[in-house]
């Protein structure tokens, strides 16, 4: 209960900074919003970082850090864009294409044997993407394929920290996202700078905040409880966005969104529980292989 308590504070965190983000995008640029971001983030974990500095920047793969820094500002730049120039819901819902993203670069990269019934959740998933993007028609939009790209981006990231995993520490992963994507948006940001309002500057400062806490929440949510459960419960966050679109923006979804967004939970829920009962079968495999036909 605690984790289904820490996993609903979590959705509704990550879904009160994408209002924000989408708040102080209206006059700001993206490239200075992240910087504070990181910023704000950066100075939270400076406890972590120099109880163990320097020894937490050593590492054994540092084109992979470096790739997972990269993979993390593409998915930020473009996500940030989209809840921007989207409806929340709408952007909310097409990041969720991450979990499909996953099975795909995991059989490319880890050699994973995905089966047909995760493949064809994959590809339902992909339909209600098409769905919502409606390519083509009048009301086709490009933020929606940087959504769809932020959410590549963030699949492949997952990927890479399951890799870094294996030989990096936690917080060694944590300190060269949070610095490294820092450090890189320095210069942009100085060059497209717009000089904050107060009330800016509390929405900057409170993104880093809320997506601090919200990212320790779902940390503590996935320690304790049961991972396929909790990640059918996190599409808690489409409600959240709905309503937060509606009462701060006066925007509803479209009835296109509905149906696309409901095509693409049901298919990421199923996927889920194909992995984690791939996940159940090599734990009772004698020889810790189990079933790969998911």
């Amino acid at each position: 209960m605690r984790s289904v308590i820490a996993l609903m504070f979590a959705a509704f965190a990550f879904s009160l900074m994408a209002a924000m983000v989408k708040l102080a995008g209206s006059r700001l640029p993206v490239v200075q919003i992240l910087l504070v971001r990181q910023l704000v983030m950066g100075a939270i974990l400076i406890p972590i970082i120099s109880k163990d500095f320097p020894a937490i920047f050593r590492t054994q793969k540092l084109h992979l850090q470096l790739a997972r820094v990269a993979g993390a500002l593409i998915a930020m730049l473009l996500g940030f864009t989209a809840l921007i120039n989207l409806p929340l819901a709408d952007a909310t819902a097409l990041a969720f294409a991450k979990s499909f993203f996953v099975t795909v670069f995991a059989v490319w990269w880890l050699g994973e044997t995905v089966g047909k019934h995760r493949w064809a959740a994959v590809a339902a998933g992909f339909v209600g993407v098409m769905i919502m993007l409606q390519p083509g028609s009048g009301s086709f939009s490009i933020y929606g394929v940087y959504a769809l790209v932020a959410a590549a981006s963030a699949g492949a990231v997952m990927v890479i920290i399951r890799l870094l995993s294996r030989t990096e520490s936690s917080p060694s992963i944590l300190a060269y996202q949070s610095i490294g994507v820092a450090v890189v948006m320095i210069i942009p940001a100085i060059i497209y700078w717009i000089k904050p309002t107060l009330n800016e500057w509390l929405l900057m400062v409170g993104i880093g905040v809320v997506s601090y806490f919200g990212q320790k929440a779902n940390i503590y949510a996935y320690k304790y409880g049961e991972a396929s459960l909790l990640a059918s419960l996190d599409y808690v966050r489409l409600i959240y966005a709905t309503l937060l679109g509606w009462l701060l923006f006066s925007q509803w979804p479209q009835v296109s969104t509905g149906i696309g967004a409901l095509v693409i939970v049901m298919a990421s829920i199923y996927t889920v529980h194909r992995e984690a009962k791939r996940q159940q079968s090599l734990a009772r495999a004698p020889d810790g292989r189990g079933f790969t036909n998911n």
